[in-house]
């Protein structure tokens, strides 16, 4: 079993990564459900995490608030991957959604923006292709929508998505029925990682409940405090 802890800044990263953490999702204001972390933050948690076993996914994320990305939004992100890329990051998580009437959609277009400055950013950094994870703005499609998301974000060599499976605030265990639709449809094209809930204190059941081999969370792993 993979845990990702979902780290504000580096101050948790070392005792998350002793208590059993194989990967870090490094972002900033978690209040807001992450931005993007500022460089020098980001350098330390690669650092400490590889020099222990760790891998790091950066969140790439310009403000809070709603998932759609403007075009100098855009800009900041793929300087942003730049970044990421010359620290040394393992992969990157980001999401766009574009509004349509009553709700949201996936921005095929950003998306595939994106997809390209990933690619490109780890070439000219000299190093293989970033990991990358779709985010929780995955949850803001309605869900029907998110059987045809997963086809695309699939062929976009997305590797994963995070999702809680649900609205944000319910219980895990209320949406274990909708991420197994999720797992059967994604056929292993990608990875769906549930995420919003789980501790290290339900984490069994619900990686039981789910047969996942990865799980994400802020509790992930069992921390002091």
């Amino acid at each position: 079993m993979l845990y990702e802890f979902c780290a504000e800044n580096f101050e948790r990263v070392p005792e998350a990564i002793a208590a059993g953490a194989k990967r870090i999702e490094l972002c900033d204001n978690l209040a807001v459900g992450g931005t993007t972390p500022s460089a020098g933050v980001l350098s330390a948690a690669v650092n400490y995490s590889h020099g222990h076993g760790a891998r790091v996914m950066c969140m790439i994320r310009p403000r809070g608030g709603d998932f759609s990305v403007s075009e100098s939004e855009l800009r900041m992100m793929e300087i942003d991957m730049g970044i990421a890329a010359g620290a040394g990051a393992d992969g990157l998580v980001f999401g766009c959604l574009k509004r349509r009437s009553g709700g949201w959609a996936l921005d095929q277009m950003t998306l595939g923006a994106l997809v390209t400055a990933a690619a490109c950013s780890a070439e000219e950094a000299g190093r293989d292709p970033f990991d990358l994870t779709f985010h929780m703005a995955f949850d803001a499609l309605e869900p029907e929508a998110q059987f045809d998301a997963i086809d695309t974000l699939a062929e976009c060599n997305v590797s994963r998505i995070l999702t809680h499976g649900g609205a944000a605030g319910t219980p895990i265990e209320e949406n274990l029925e909708h991420l197994a639709q999720l797992i059967e449809y994604a056929d292993s094209r990608l990875i769906i990682l549930p995420g919003g809930g789980i501790s290290y204190k339900n984490r069994d059941i619900v990686a039981k409940a789910l047969g996942v081999s990865e799980l994400h969370g802020t509790k992930i792993v069992p921390l002091e405090r």
